[in-house]
């Protein structure tokens, strides 16, 4: 299918090429009637000005560079969020992601070639010195993993707030011996164990934490009365292993995951959840990366969402 091109558009309308780029431009030197008839032409040759050559004419990319993970689920709702904050406005996406065989690194500068004028990193695993230096080169957001740096912008769900609520669901359910299969060094598994450690002892229970495969056999060998894991795939896999061994969730085991990803909702999964609010997490990122590139004064250093339980299939009364 032909390109339909401005030329198309000045025939269309009877006028000159120049008349239909200022009038397509949106500046003042067109009369209201060669407006008029200029853009009815354009409306009937389904003419749609090349934004991209336009921007890079003004100096300006328009473009918020996001870094993702291929395999992490809540990334996907994390990005479905920011495509519907963006919508049809000035601002356009692009995307890099980060996988086994790509590292972040690679991710980060494919976006800095593509001109972007911020970046969105979700969950990165960049030391925060490299983080620090990063935004010195162009607006930083990073989004679910807290950052001790005045230099970049962060905006995460209170991971503590969000284990204390799932630890509540739980001893309100009954159950006294509760094990969080946590995340290790993953971004917000610090501060979920903090968060998780600190309800547990408050109930006047004992804190046990279990982390790697071995953790799961572990489980599986000595169930204990619940389990929080530290997201949702990996409360997913741990029920299939349970099950599969004969231990019933939740009858003999309440499984409480962490994200409410799409995972989390599917029917033979049904699990009970601590909720990230990707709308709201994708709203404050771009509002804070427009902030930074637009020098509005609005910036602010960090935003935390707070969570949600969801209750589900996967947990139940002791």
């Amino acid at each position: 299918m032909q390109q339909v091109t401005m030329a198309d558009v000045a025939a269309r309308a009877g006028v000159s090429r120049a008349l239909v780029s200022i009038v397509m431009r949106g500046v003042p030197g067109a009369s209201p009637a060669n407006r008029e008839r200029v853009l009815r032409a354009a409306a009937e040759l389904d003419y749609h000005p090349d934004q991209r050559a336009r921007l890079l004419g003004s100096g300006r990319s328009r473009t918020l560079g996001v870094v993702h993970g291929l395999h992490e689920p809540f990334h996907g709702d994390l990005l479905e969020a920011l495509y519907a904050t963006v919508g049809p406005g000035p601002w356009r996406i692009a995307l890099e992601p980060r996988g086994r065989t790509r590292s972040e690194a690679q991710a980060v500068r494919a976006l800095l070639d593509q001109r972007v004028e911020a970046l969105l990193l979700l969950g990165p695993a960049l030391p925060t010195a490299d983080l620090t230096d990063l935004a010195a080169r162009v607006p930083v957001v990073v989004l679910a993993r807290a950052v001790r740096s005045s230099a970049v912008a962060v905006v995460r769900t209170d991971d503590d707030a969000a284990a204390r609520t799932a630890v509540a669901h739980l001893t309100g359910l009954g159950h006294r011996r509760i094990v969080h299969l946590h995340g290790g060094r993953a971004p917000g598994a610090a501060e979920r164990r903090a968060g998780y450690r600190a309800a547990v002892t408050a109930a006047g229970l004992q804190p046990e934490l279990l982390t790697g495969d071995s953790a799961v056999d572990a489980i599986a060998t000595d169930p204990p009365d619940a389990v929080l894991a530290f997201n949702d795939e990996t409360a997913a896999a741990l029920m299939h292993t349970l099950r599969a061994r004969g231990v019933a969730v939740p009858g003999d085991v309440s499984v409480v995951g962490f994200d409410d990803s799409s995972v989390a909702a599917l029917p033979t999964v049904s699990l009970t959840t601590v909720g990230q609010d990707a709308a709201a997490l994708a709203r404050h990122a771009v509002e804070q990366a427009e902030a930074r590139v637009e020098d509005t004064g609005t910036a602010r250093r960090e935003v935390v969402v707070a969570p949600r339980l969801v209750v589900r299939g996967s947990t139940r009364a002791r």
